[in-house]
């Protein structure tokens, strides 16, 4: 509730507080009466006492600016000042609201993640007798400076040592690969650093919508990795442990599946065939649930619907700011065609503009899906199936594979692509082969005829690790030896002038 300032002794108290206030903050947000804000320093604020009133002046982006305080609220969260101004004629409601700096931030929440790392390395102790805590420390952030998303743990026991490790952050479960990947490398590190007795076993601590995901990529690992793992679910309240069963693969075939629905052969539409005729090297189209979607070297930027049984064309880079093609709209349109052929281009000048560096991934998709030959000349080049989905939903942390090939002999290709340093690559290449395969054990694939009446060989599918040589990730062969030997993985390094043309410059079988 606003304080009125209707006295001298209020008025004394009023300056006083604010101007503590302000000492107290170095920046502040300025939230004007029509909603508008910007932000402050705190020499950018005074407050005063002039001829028995207390005035406030302000830096805006306007100038300088004077305001006479008629009352005053400090709620702990904003300063709110009822103001006047042009002797009494204009009236305005000010908040200021305190700014707090990012290293404030991040020590707060540093503070809090470490107390949650204390917490599970203290539940952890308790799940084996003669067990104390001989270490525990956050992983490294993103950056430097910032905490990170993981705990590690090490346990001591008279004769051995158990690493332990869970998010101590709310995860959801398409991050399952990037905790995996963190936890097999510091694993990796940690055991072979240490002395004698060495780290035996390692303890996953996940919350209940991280299991499922999480023991479905543990069952791709090598055996004698695997083996050395255990996991545990944790309550929200870090008050309980329980142990979960961890099934091999041979008890993950078992599971049922929903067939796949047979694929129609996609006719483009007229609209479509108009479109892509202004750049047939460069324009594809890809069904959508609700049409068409033209995609320029892999990027969106027209969409053909069908609308009261007429077909309409809507175009645009920005889903926001779509407009319907027509008359009116021609040249619009025209100029975005140009755009794209000059700026999404191998020989584009301007390496920085939004439409080159948008979507890489989706340019070099759309480059093999034109010919996929030039990645491996024993694959066939249609049907290619792009950006496929074995399932609907995300609550599994399920991505579409970024393309599903056939090769002449009958073996079935799963292909990732990356077009920068990722350490998710090999865990993700691994389970897509692991949804491909539980649906071609069952016959599902044959049975939609996704190759047509091509025969769909009896053995596993194949896994194909794409990316540019410079831009393959540092860890990438340490986690690819932890997955099982019986999943063939290969890995392609192409040149990284790519968009000019895909030129393989070195395969090899991890």
């Amino acid at each position: 509730m606003l304080q009125r300032l209707t006295s001298p002794t209020l008025l004394e108290f009023a300056f006083q507080q604010i101007a503590a206030l302000f000492r107290a903050h170095a920046e502040w947000l300025y939230v004007a009466n029509d909603g508008t804000s910007q932000s402050l320093r705190r020499d950018e604020l005074d407050v005063a006492i002039v001829h028995n009133r207390l005035v406030l002046s302000c830096w805006t982006e306007k100038g300088n600016r004077l305001w006479r305080v008629l009352a005053w609220n400090w709620n702990r969260q904003a300063l709110e000042l009822e103001t006047s101004r042009r002797m009494g004629a204009r009236r305005e409601l000010i908040q200021l609201i305190p700014r707090t700096t990012a290293k404030h931030v991040a020590a707060t929440i540093r503070a809090a993640r470490q107390l949650r790392c204390e917490r599970l390395a203290q539940l952890a102790a308790t799940l084996e007798p003669q067990t104390t805590i001989e270490r525990l420390a956050l992983s490294r952030g993103t950056r430097p400076g910032q905490p990170g998303r993981h705990a590690q743990i090490l346990l001591r026991r008279k004769r051995e040592r158990i690493a332990v490790t869970g998010p101590v952050v709310a995860s959801q479960p398409g991050v399952v690969d990037s905790f995996l990947s963190s936890v097999l490398l510091w694993f990796r590190r940690t055991s072979d650093r240490i002395k004698p007795p060495y780290v035996e076993q390692l303890w996953l601590i996940v919350s209940p919508e991280l299991l499922m995901p999480l023991i479905y990529r543990l069952s791709l690992l090598r055996s004698s990795l695997r083996k050395t793992i255990r996991v545990f679910t944790v309550d929200d309240e870090l008050a309980l442990l329980a142990e979960e069963h961890c099934p091999d693969k041979q008890e993950l075939w078992k599971k049922k599946l929903a067939r796949f629905p047979p694929v129609a052969a996609a006719t483009p539409s007229e609209l479509s065939v108009m479109i892509i005729a202004e750049a047939p090297h460069a324009i594809d189209v890809v069904q959508a649930r609700h049409g068409e979607t033209l995609r320029y070297f892999g990027l969106p930027f027209a969409r053909v619907r069908s609308l009261l049984g007429r077909q309409k064309v809507w175009f645009g880079i920005d889903r926001a700011h779509r407009r319907l093609l027509d008359e009116s709209t021609w040249n619009e349109w025209q100029n975005l065609l140009r755009d794209l052929r000059e700026h999404r281009s191998a020989s584009a000048l301007d390496h920085r503009h939004a439409f080159y560096r948008a979507a890489p991934e989706a340019w070099l998709e759309s480059l093999l899906r034109r010919d996929i030959t030039h990645l491996d000349p024993g694959l066939i080049i249609a049907p290619l199936h792009a950006q496929f989905r074995t399932a609907r939903g995300a609550k599994l942390g399920i991505r579409p594979i970024d393309l599903l090939a056939l090769r002449q002999d009958g073996r079935l290709v799963v292909i990732e692509l990356k077009v920068s340093e990722d350490r998710e690559h090999v865990l993700q290449g691994a389970d897509y082969w692991r949804r491909v395969e539980a649906h071609r054990r069952r016959g599902h694939i044959a049975k939609a005829k996704l190759f047509g009446s091509r025969p769909i060989r009896d053995e596993p599918p194949l896994v194909y690790l794409v990316a540019p040589t410079l831009r393959v990730h540092p860890s990438f062969q340490t986690l690819a030896h932890c997955i099982s030997p019986d999943i063939e993985i290969y890995r392609f390094d192409i040149n990284e002038d790519w968009r000019g043309g895909v030129r393989v410059m070195r395969r090899q079988k991890t």
